[in-house]
């Protein structure tokens, strides 16, 4: 069975795996589509994941000496989306046949506990390729969540990448007026018709002064292109104590994040968003699971439209050419998705 593998840095090799013995309390998933998190997939290929050169300490939370994974990673999809082909003898839910979604990796089949696909399976007529967005729809909700929202709010959302777009429509759903920020053009455009109220090109302005010429400055913004002049940005646009909430991958030292100005003057919050968990103050109610569920629901009922975010569905072996198309031409590329065949 094919799994797309990074063997070092900027080389991908396209392999072949044996299958997985099918055990008891688990299904058989053949993948159908695969989809990339650029984000942080080109971390791991271009070798700038911090866990490749730190390791990650679960009980103290902390980064430590050492080194968490190591080349060659396989596997390192972000959302699936497969048909159950085959169930253990005690399991009954997901029924063999039907389309799911999960996480198992860019590999073409994958044995997967039952429990991690409850509430996972596709209704009637749905499109398997809009399931791809689960875990990313996740992430966007998981922001919004942290900016506590509340109806009327002028929020600033920083970053119109396929997150970005997702959090911009979930902010107009909650009842925010937005203020979209990008530098690509196309962009912009698509973030209207998520419902930003404004769009600002930030070759050619700055989102700080653009929203205090309409009021008194943002009442909240989330920065999502993972830049620390983005987030420095961010951080100028919000009111007296309004919140930024970072839910970019930052890389590297941040240069240009300077704390000493309107973070120091204006008192503001900063909150990070990871979709490692919800926000502290909704973990009696929320969960990741719920965010993931909560999203689909929205796709499902028309509320957020993901279809036309996909721009490339790419075959499995060619996994190389679209990951250098991911890191030499970023601008050209919102969703892509690797496609698996039989």
């Amino acid at each position: 069975m094919h799994v797309i593998t990074f063997e070092e840095p900027g080389l991908v090799r396209v392999g072949l795996e044996p299958p997985v013995s099918l055990e008891p309390g688990s299904v058989r998933v053949r993948t159908l589509y695969s989809g990339v998190s650029a984000g942080t997939e080109l971390t791991a290929y271009r070798g700038t994941n911090p866990y490749l050169s730190r390791k990650w300490d679960t009980e103290r939370r902390l980064f430590v000496e050492g080194q968490t994974h190591a080349y060659p990673l396989a596997g390192w999809g972000y959302q699936e989306v497969g048909e159950v082909v085959e169930a253990a003898p005690d399991v009954a839910d997901p029924p063999v046949g039907s389309l799911v979604w999960g996480v198992w990796g860019h590999r073409a089949e994958a044995v997967v506990p039952a429990a991690k696909l409850t509430g996972h399976v596709l209704p009637p007529g749905a499109d398997p390729l809009d399931a791809v967005f689960a875990r990313v729809g996740a992430i966007a909700l998981n922001a919004v969540h942290a900016a506590d929202l509340h109806l009327g709010d002028q929020i600033a959302i920083f970053g119109q990448g396929v997150i970005g777009l997702l959090a911009t429509r979930l902010a107009v759903l909650s009842g925010a007026r937005v203020v979209a920020a990008d530098a690509i053009p196309a962009r912009l455009e698509l973030a209207r018709g998520y419902g930003a109220a404004e769009t600002v090109d930030v070759r050619s302005g700055s989102v700080a002064e653009f929203m205090r010429k309409r009021v008194e400055g943002a009442d909240a913004a989330i920065e999502l292109s993972g830049s620390h002049q983005g987030l420095h940005e961010a951080i100028r646009t919000v009111r007296k104590g309004g919140r930024v909430v970072a839910a970019g991958f930052y890389q590297g030292d941040g240069i240009g994040l300077r704390l000493g100005e309107e973070f120091h003057h204006n008192q503001v919050q900063l909150v990070s968003s990871q979709i490692g968990g919800v926000a502290s103050w909704l973990s009696h109610r929320w969960d990741v699971e719920r965010m993931q569920r909560t999203f689909m629901e929205l796709v499902h009922r028309g509320e957020v439209a993901v279809h036309d975010l996909v721009t490339h569905v790419v075959p499995a072996p060619e996994a190389a050419a679209a990951y250098e198309l991911l890191d030499k031409h970023p601008s050209d590329v919102l969703q892509l998705v690797f496609r698996f065949e039989e």
